[in-house]
């Protein structure tokens, strides 16, 4: 009676401590999956791409990717249609205090006279954050160096990097901001003129240099961070989960304690027909 006890018992704790390894197994799974992303996330790791389209019918498009890595952030960016041969003055623009900023369209030129200038832009996309400089310095006081600003070779393309320390202001709302690059070419010269004016920002530049050429916002989810929805549930496979040998392990023991139990069962059964053999 002692031993049939003993051996209910030992099923009896046998089967929660399966169930609990193959409950865990998908989550060792899973975290096995996404192991490195994770640790990324955890190290505040974030990166963010941005789809910069044009403005003032300009032809310029190209990607921004902004990587943070605590308060270091790498700027990549890739772009083509621009003036060729010509400096293009970049920045972050945007605020960092909660206000909500965005590309223009085209309804911020005012004045109807076809180029959406940097000073009719600014109430749409928000004041210049950082100024994307090849060196030196990086704050506003930049947003005009023009001889620090990546100039597009004979193709019109720019390709930049970048990596700048910045605020925790800029961390906390990286998502609240977006890069715009200036330079445009209205009548089609490839350089810059004055036939649209002189720059309302310096009446040294042409209205050309300083007028926006593309602009992209921040968009999708930081790397790392889970797909949008969660984790998919009720297909019942194992589909995505990169270490299955942990969901068999759960599974076997699983079987080993229902194993158990059925031994159990058979040893009760024995033992009832031997007392009815002895009645």
């Amino acid at each position: 009676m002692t031993g049939h006890r003993t051996a209910r018992l030992s099923a009896f704790l046998a089967l929660p401590a399966a169930l609990t390894l193959a409950a865990a197994a998908p989550a060792l799974a899973h975290e096995g999956h996404g192991g490195h992303q994770e640790a990324a996330a955890a190290k505040g790791s974030q990166a963010y791409q941005i789809d910069l389209e044009q403005l003032n019918d300009s032809g310029a498009s190209g990607t921004a990717m902004l990587s943070l890595d605590g308060t270091k952030l790498t700027v990549k960016i890739e772009a083509s249609g621009l003036v060729p041969g010509q400096p293009h003055a970049q920045h972050i623009h945007g605020s960092t205090d909660g206000h909500d900023f965005h590309c223009p369209d085209a309804s911020a030129d005012k004045n109807g006279d076809g180029i959406t200038t940097t000073a009719e832009g600014l109430p749409a996309y928000g004041d210049i954050n950082i100024s994307l400089t090849t060196k030196g310095d990086t704050s506003k006081d930049s947003g005009l160096a023009v001889d620090r600003m990546p100039a597009a070779d004979k193709d019109g393309k720019v390709s930049y990097e970048r990596t700048l320390t910045v605020s925790q202001d800029v961390v906390d709302h990286i998502k609240d901001l977006h890069v715009v690059q200036h330079g445009i070419d209205p009548n089609g010269n490839d350089k810059y003129d004055f036939g649209k004016g002189k720059s309302e920002l310096d009446p040294k530049l042409p209205q050309e240099a300083t007028a926006p050429a593309d602009c992209g916002m921040v968009k999708g989810a930081a790397v790392g961070s889970m797909p949008s929805g969660g984790v998919e549930t009720g297909s019942g496979g194992t589909q995505g989960i990169e270490s299955p040998g942990l969901l068999a392990g759960g599974g076997a023991a699983l079987l080993a304690a229902a194993g158990l139990l059925a031994v159990n069962r058979r040893n009760h059964q024995r033992t009832a027909e031997a007392r009815t053999d002895r009645h």
